[in-house]
């Protein structure tokens, strides 16, 4: 492939969408059988949608949110990350749109434990090969929008649960993303923290432009977003506006 058809696969074509799939299946070996957990999934997330994805254990929505953060390749199917066909991408490249199109906050945070709060929020960057002037100044800036500006040099250990999520929250801007994926993202937060990061993620969608796409099973979760996708073993079968009759 030469170095011009290298760039525009990795730029990808003219299409609105942040997030689309196609016929997306994904099977795992399970004592000797096939399991599969995603079957035939077609979403499309366009940009500024604040979106939950529902549904009980095993429906396949952390399988989904695999495949969609580009973590993990289908069994079969197609998964487009701004247009672009992660397919027809090698490994290196996949590694690079996600560090820069994608930015991830986790359930347990997921914090480096030896690194204070400014050396975690400058990791992706560090990835990316951001100079460190440069980087510093960017996790300053994203840990004040996320009220620690005081507690820059702090670490894990010497935060909050809720302090974490929001270091795990300035870290997943750190390469101005267009889009966030959050798993499960308040299930280790008491119910008023959990408000203030959604509040919080709820301010970033607003004024920054940012496309989320919450796993959840926190229905208090799902009525604060603007569309609820449900799954159910590995099918949609609900996808409406909050608000909307089910």
């Amino acid at each position: 492939m030469s170095q011009e058809t290298a760039q525009e696969t990795i730029h990808g074509v003219n299409d609105a969408s942040v997030i689309q799939t196609m016929d997306l299946r994904k099977t795992y070996m399970q004592g000797g059988r096939p399991l599969e957990v995603l079957k035939g999934l077609d979403l499309t997330v366009e940009p500024g949608e604040f979106t939950a994805i529902m549904g009980p254990s095993g429906s396949g929505k952390s399988t989904l949110l695999n495949m969609i953060g580009a973590l993990d390749p289908p069994t079969s199917g197609k998964v487009y990350i701004n247009g672009v066909d992660l397919s027809k991408l090698s490994e290196r490249q996949v590694a690079s749109l996600r560090n820069r199109e994608i930015g991830f906050i986790f359930q347990f945070f997921n914090l480096i434990p030896r690194m204070d709060a400014l050396g975690n929020v400058e990791l992706p960057m560090v990835i990316e090969g951001v100079a460190r002037r440069k980087r510093r100044q960017r996790a300053h800036e994203l840990l004040e929008m996320v009220g620690l500006g005081d507690r820059a040099d702090h670490k894990p250990s010497q935060l909050s649960g809720g302090e974490q999520q929001r270091v795990a929250i300035a870290r997943s801007l750190s390469n101005d993303p267009r889009l966030i994926l959050a798993d499960e993202l308040t299930g280790n937060l008491d119910s008023k923290t959990g408000e203030e990061i959604m509040h919080l993620l709820r301010t970033l969608n607003k004024e920054e432009g940012k496309t989320f796409i919450l796993i959840t099973h926190d229905p208090t979760v799902g009525q604060n977003t603007d569309r609820i996708v449900q799954l159910r073993d590995g099918v949609i079968v609900g996808d409406k506006r909050v608000g909307d009759l089910w």
